[in-house]
């Protein structure tokens, strides 16, 4: 008798966290973005979020958090429960680049957090304020080579991808220019749109509509083929210039050690909304690629790209305090 009672209220005792885990999501979901609003991970979240809200019956609350080239927003998800209500949408600089930068940025991506989704990827873009003098990349850099240490490229954190991309060009057309670090990309395209900074390699998707408008002006992208969008930008690999093919991406992560079966309703959720032929088509329209990969597969690309990134960081020798 005393041991049936025992299994009784054992029983009782599971009932709470199995229908907690059932009705998933209860409340609010925090989502926090790593920079300021307007970038491509704000932009991300905002979109693909909305989606989860129409699936889920609850609210994804946007939690801008900048600062740190994302490290700082990044920490604070490190430290949050893993209980599927705090997520962070990231992007390669902190998720792939910040580890590998920094001694001790405040996380580890495979340690410390549950990997979802890369939800989008996009390559960056060379592009110049609307009243530059040059036209194309071959008169870009002949103005550079004129002009050095003269020309400021913005970016949107140290050591982010756009950094690296203007590190890496320098590097591969034997140009210098002056490194302009913001925090978050919102900001330089805003600096870059006023002319206040000169160039900027930036996310395709977080400038498609400024390039559409005429308020920068876009010289090339950074991928292996023309972006669909821009058809008429040539690549730098096919200007000859080798080694930049890179992509910007932002994924969606969560504090390591979620109950696996939250952890899959998430997964779940995030691919199917970025499927969705709406959401899909809004995305490409402002100039992102989704990819949906699941956590699994989001692993094996990411510890590829903390490998390469490792060696660009240390073949530049670029360091946190530069500037």
């Amino acid at each position: 008798m005393k041991l049936s009672h025992f299994a009784a209220a054992l029983l009782v005792l599971t009932l709470p966290s199995a229908a907690s885990a059932q009705d998933y999501p209860a409340k609010p979901v925090t989502v926090i973005v790593p920079f300021t609003p307007g970038g491509a991970s704000d932009t991300t979240a905002r979109m693909t979020t909305q989606k989860m809200q129409e699936s889920f019956g609850q609210n994804f609350v946007i939690e801008n958090k900048p600062g740190a080239n994302g490290s700082i927003g990044a920490t604070q998800l490190a430290r949050s429960k893993p209980d599927g209500y705090t997520l962070m949408v990231g992007s390669i600089g902190v998720i792939a680049i910040n580890p590998v930068l920094y001694k001790d940025p405040g996380y580890h991506p495979l340690k410390d957090f549950d990997l979802l989704s890369v939800a989008v990827r996009n390559p960056n873009v060379l592009i110049t304020r609307p009243d530059f003098p040059a036209n194309t990349v071959k008169e870009f850099t002949d103005y550079l080579k004129k002009n050095p240490d003269k020309v400021t490229f913005a970016s949107s954190g140290v050591g982010s991808s756009d950094h690296l991309s203007a590190v890496l060009f320098w590097q591969k057309t034997g140009t210098t220019g002056i490194h302009t670090p913001y925090k978050g990309g919102s900001q330089a395209h805003t600096d870059l749109i006023g002319s206040h900074v000169d160039v900027s390699f930036q996310n395709l998707g977080a400038v498609a509509n400024y390039i559409r408008s005429g308020k920068v002006k876009l010289l090339a992208v950074t991928s292996d083929t023309r972006s669909e969008s821009f058809p008429d930008t040539p690549t730098l690999k096919e200007l000859g210039i080798s080694d930049l093919n890179i992509y910007s991406w932002q994924a969606f992560v969560a504090p390591k050690g979620m109950p696996a079966d939250v952890k899959g309703k998430l997964e779940k959720s995030i691919t199917t909304a970025l499927t969705a032929p709406d959401l899909k088509k809004k995305l490409n329209d402002s100039g992102f690629e989704v990819v949906a990969n699941s956590g699994a597969e989001f692993e094996t690309f990411l510890k590829s790209e903390l490998d390469r990134w490792k060696t660009v960081v240390e073949v530049g020798k670029v360091k946190p305090e530069q500037q």
